[in-house]
């Protein structure tokens, strides 16, 4: 008698740990699920050390409006390094495809057809890259890197170095239908990222393509050998890169009705922050769309909050640094099923002697 007593004890414990082990690695399993608490937790911060700001819709407004072309080349970036690859010269195809537009509709008043020509010269460098890459057999760092330094340059050259004001624009359908504020206040722009994000997820997550990229950068010889056309794939992925960036580089130019020769400068390394931030392995064979886009408004949202705060400005890369490894760290603590087990052990209940 006394044995079935402590049989069932034992066994109404056991339970609760069992739960709570499968609770852990049902929320640890989430796409995205650290970054977003991360990102919640830093917005409750900024509620409370700058209420006046981030109590008031107006700032997410503004971050609804700043933050699309750096998500969208984050999310195209994540592709390339969940392929095992890296991709320097974004930065360079945003100033090229500004130039291209803005010089078309300066001199021609073309809109639309400004607008395709400017995202073919996006394919153009990302084919490049992709031939350089595949064909040549040089490193995609060192590769991207070049050709970055060499379209940035060619831009330059071509502009003369001088600014383009293409003011009438706003005039014009495109602007409208790119950058307009609906009712005044939501920005169009943020429903192109978004839906961008979505299509995105579903190729990397439900589409045979993005099996091939996660394999790809996992383990390329495995993938070659078991019928991946490995080649294809990572011409793919940077003509894609290629596209998002021009895409990027025109909402920008649209948006400021401006083009300047350095507009790409600045977005390389808030870029990739956003994507390690939300969880994509730099070593290749992992990539998440979710962390993507949830880094990219943590990164965009830390110097607002730091303003409005009132810590001077110049302190905005140590935080960018410090969610850098608080988030990476976290994303760590909750995908590997140690982390959880430890977790789940701290939290059991105590034996009944």
């Amino acid at each position: 008698m006394q044995t079935n007593l402590t049989d069932t004890a034992a066994e109404s414990i056991r339970q609760p740990e069992e739960e709570i082990k499968t609770h852990i690695t049902k929320w640890g399993r989430l796409e995205g699920l650290p970054i977003i608490l991360v990102f919640c937790g830093l917005i409750g911060v900024f509620m409370i050390a700058a209420p006046k700001t981030f109590l008031n819709y107006h700032i997410y407004m503004s971050f609804l409006s700043t933050v699309p072309p750096p998500l969208i080349l984050g999310l195209g970036l994540t592709l390339i390094i969940a392929s095992g690859e890296i991709d320097l010269s974004f930065p360079s195809i945003i100033a090229l495809s500004g130039f291209v537009f803005s010089f078309l509709f300066k001199n021609y008043q073309w809109t639309w057809a400004a607008f395709a020509i400017a995202l073919l010269a996006g394919v153009m460098v990302g084919l490049v890259n992709g031939l350089i890459i595949t064909k040549i057999g040089m490193p995609s760092i060192i590769a991207t890197l070049s050709t970055g330094f060499l379209w940035t340059g060619l831009t330059v050259v071509f502009s003369g170095g001088l600014s383009y004001n293409i003011a009438p624009l706003e005039n014009e359908f495109i602007y409208e239908f790119f950058v307009h504020r609906l009712g005044g206040i939501f920005p169009v722009q943020s429903l192109w990222a978004l839906a961008i994000a979505v299509v995105l997820w579903f190729i990397l997550n439900k589409h045979a393509f993005g099996e091939h990229i996660l394999f790809l950068g996992d383990n390329r010889q495995v993938a070659r050998m078991v019928g991946v056309n490995t080649d294809w794939v990572v011409i793919a992925v940077f003509v894609l890169m290629g596209v998002l960036s021009a895409f990027a580089g025109l909402l920008l130019t649209i948006e400021h009705t401006t083009f300047w020769a350095t507009q790409g400068s600045g977005f390389l390394l808030i870029v990739m922050a956003a994507v390690f931030i939300g969880g994509t392995s730099i070593f290749g064979g992992q990539g998440t769309i979710i962390g993507t886009f949830f880094g990219s408004f943590i990164v965009g949202s830390i110097e607002a909050g730091i303003v409005a705060t009132g810590v001077q400005g110049f302190y905005t890369r140590v935080v960018v640094g410090l969610v850098l490894l608080i988030a990476i760290s976290f994303h760590i603590f909750m995908e590997k099923p140690n982390k959880r087990a430890l977790l789940a052990d701290l939290l059991k209940f105590k034996k009944i002697q």
